[in-house]
């Protein structure tokens, strides 16, 4: 009959803790009017109570710290600190001992050690001390294994690792949405919720855009010469709390002026969000790139560049057109036709020739029109037709004006 024979201890003993910051000790209070059965018992033991706030000792507040009790939540962006202990419990002195802390997510395996190199010995009662930092960057499972490999004073060499499994959870909940305006300005908003289980203070949202596009934010209104935040003096994100970021985004002119660049699929940005937790802790996500698709346009692109919102009934007023040719390979020959309607009125020579248009670039056109009705008119019955291709392009309702009576003052 085979015997095994009898594992052997290891000489050396492994710790790991999480190193997290203390919170703010909560009581729960117990209290009771007079007239009950136990009187002013109840209240007597709470002023008496070190850990109340004198004066508010029914309230749930506190004035000590709790050191953490169990390993608690990591989230995605915060920084994953840890305490590594390897302590000589025999009476031996052990030779060359080399301690390591390898992070294995779902997708690599990060070594954390500060340093790589053996200690030459450890007397009994010592130990080797190591503090280990990693911005979690994953969400998902994620395994700390520490390995410690050392010489006995009999030249055994030894070994044994241990495991140390955590979640990795997700803190906000990011949604975007795209509005194309008439001009070229995109507009963002950003939905950010708070999934956690504690308030968060947001350091920071802001929009880092791509090459194309400068950014405005529009999360600030200007008092007295103040840009003052809209969501208030206090940037608290309380428990599944939601809070909309808007962003304007415009194409640089180099982007702007060649027209058959922003098309299909473009890269908007990237968002960054910090934001700190209970004593301070930080965190900090980016998304990755915004992409939206662009409007198709197709070959002829009309715009407006000017027009005024209120006008005068039966009085003429002016508006400012852009033509576009969106084609990147020919060009157009382009005729002007403009047909009136009901309440607008062109006033000019329909059917004239406009020249030649080449690929990807455009021209400014002054129009002159009037409205007969009042109330909020569109505009409408612009015709575009290429005469290379005798393809004609209608443009109806490319904008509305408000007309009032020629007695009411209009302001410029």
């Amino acid at each position: 009959m085979e015997v095994n024979p009898p594992k052997q201890e290891h000489l050396l003993a492994l710790k790991v803790m999480r190193l997290t910051k203390p919170t703010l000790f909560t009581n729960i209070p117990v209290t009771c009017e007079e007239k009950d059965l136990p009187g002013d018992l109840f209240n007597q033991l709470m002023r008496d109570d070190p850990s109340t706030v004198h004066g508010a000792e029914i309230l749930m507040l506190g004035e000590m710290l709790t050191l953490p009790q169990n390993f608690g939540n990591i989230f995605l962006g915060e920084t994953f600190s840890s305490y590594i202990s390897v302590h000589n419990d025999s009476n031996q002195v052990v030779k060359d001992i080399l301690v390591k802390a390898d992070l294995q997510t779902s997708s690599q395996r990060l070594n954390l050690s500060a340093s790589n190199a053996a200690v030459a010995e450890l007397k009994p009662d010592c130990c080797i001390d190591d503090v280990i930092h990693h911005e979690v960057k994953e969400i998902g499972t994620h395994i700390l294994v520490c390995a410690v490999s050392y010489t006995t004073q009999g030249g055994e060499k030894m070994y044994f690792r241990k495991f140390f499994k955590f979640q990795v959870l997700k803190p906000l909940d990011v949604k975007t949405k795209f509005y194309n305006a008439e001009t070229d300005e995109v507009f963002l908003e950003a939905q950010i919720q708070n999934i956690t289980t504690s308030p968060m203070f947001m350091e920071k949202v802001s929009l880092e855009p791509s090459i194309m596009y400068n950014v405005t934010e529009l999360n600030s209104v200007n008092q007295a010469g103040e840009c003052v935040s809209t969501f208030g003096s206090r940037a608290y994100l309380q428990p599944m709390d939601t809070r909309q970021y808007l962003y304007c985004l415009k194409p640089k002119k180099e982007f702007a002026e060649k027209a058959g660049i922003i098309k299909g699929v473009t890269v908007i940005g990237k968002l960054d969000i910090v934001w700190k937790t209970n004593l301070g802790e930080r965190g900090r996500l980016q998304t990755s790139q915004l992409q939206r698709m662009a409007p198709g346009y197709g070959d002829v692109r009309l715009s407006l560049e000017a027009i005024p919102d209120t006008v005068n009934l039966e009085e003429p007023f002016h508006i400012t057109c852009k033509i576009t040719n969106c084609s990147s390979e020919r060009t157009m020959d382009l005729v002007l036709e403009m047909c009136n309607t009901n309440s607008i009125h062109w006033c000019g020579i329909s059917g004239r020739q406009l020249g030649k248009l080449h690929p990807s670039s455009s021209l400014c056109l002054a129009l002159t029109l009037l409205s007969s009705v009042q109330g909020l008119q569109s505009v409408s019955g612009l015709r575009l037709t290429d005469t290379f291709l005798k393809r004609t392009y209608e443009y109806d309702d490319i904008a509305q004006v408000c007309v009032v009576s020629s007695a009411v003052k209009v302001e410029s």
